[in-house]
């Protein structure tokens, strides 16, 4: 090995004054490292001490899910993804209130109705339905005992079938579709808003009257010549149920008006196509209902009439009026 001479400076060296440097040996080629330090190259297999790091990858798979699944829910405008998963996710919530109201074939029609009215309107115009579905749920339910000792309770204790919520929700379907595939273009897609709020108005007054009527009308009297009738007849009317008609429709009216779904005088203009539409329902059901080469003409029949009539003239009335 060879080596090389360097001398230190003087001043290292304070107590030893030499006019010869110090040689120090250093040698002139680097030591290399023992063949033995070569680097290790380890395999990565995942730890049996600690499984949770092997399941990163569902884990991860897991978030992405839920992150995709809040992406669909949040959808802006609403996608067909998004009112299934969020109706899917109310029905789950709320199973506990459908049951009350509907049957198992009625859920499935509400969920039909939910989708498509998430998809139209989004969340306003769920939240409007479903505030519908509550309120006349529980004023179905108001003295059922004493309905039922009458014979005019409502089947199933209540609990409404598929041909109660498609009579109920015929006409705001159609609203619903002809907003969806943008019908008329921008310039009506409020109307289609003002029509399928108008039907709800219209079917919950109904509701409201006829059982609030039933429960607590003192006299019930037929519209179309002022007879005096039992409670449940066909076409008739009280003081009692057709004031908290009146009010029920102020209400759904209200709340849409909140949701932005209506400003005031449309909402305004839905309570008195409401009416109108009401007295319409009361006037064919003391004069055709159940009558010879009539038949076919039954309750379900009838409501698809009457929130027709509402929606109609609530479209027509802001045309003209506003």
């Amino acid at each position: 090995m060879a080596f090389s001479t360097l001398s230190l400076p003087s001043f290292l060296h304070p107590f030893q004054q030499s006019p010869f440097p110090l040689p120090i040996k250093i040698p002139a080629d680097p030591i290399k490292p023992p063949s033995l330090l070569k680097p290790l190259h380890l395999r990565s297999r995942p730890s049996k001490m600690f499984p949770s790091m092997a399941l990163s990858g569902s884990e991860s798979a897991l978030r992405s899910s839920i992150s995709g699944a809040l992406q669909i829910i949040q959808a802006t405008p609403p996608t067909w993804k998004s009112s299934i998963l969020n109706n899917l996710l109310i029905f789950l919530v709320g199973s506990p209130i459908l049951v009350s109201g509907l049957s198992i074939s009625g859920i499935a029609a509400a969920f039909l109705l939910g989708t498509l009215t998430w998809r139209a309107f989004g969340a306003p115009g769920f939240l409007l339905v479903a505030a519908y579905f509550v309120i006349g749920t529980a004023v179905t339910k108001i003295k059922m005992a004493q309905k039922e000792a009458l014979g005019v309770a409502e089947k199933r204790k209540g609990r409404r079938g598929p041909g109660s919520v498609i009579g109920s929700s015929a006409a705001g379907c159609v609203c619903a579709f002809l907003s969806i595939y943008g019908i008329g273009g921008v310039k009506y897609s409020a109307l289609w808003k003002l029509g399928f709020v108008a039907s709800f108005c219209t079917k919950l007054s109904d509701t409201v009257s006829s059982e609030i009527g039933k429960a607590y009308g003192r006299t019930t009297y037929l519209v179309t010549n002022f007879k005096i009738v039992p409670r449940g007849t066909e076409g008739a009317v009280s003081v009692e149920g057709t004031v908290a008609g009146f009010l029920a429709s102020v209400l759904l009216a209200s709340v849409a008006c909140f949701m932005g779904e209506v400003d005031v005088p449309e909402a305004i203009v839905c309570v008195i196509a409401s009416q109108i539409a009401n007295l319409g329902e009361s006037i064919i059901g003391a004069a055709l209902q159940d009558k010879e080469g009539f038949r076919w003409l039954n309750n379900d029949a009838v409501n698809i009439i009457n929130i027709s009539i509402g929606s109609i003239l609530a479209v027509l009335m802001q045309q003209i009026m506003l």
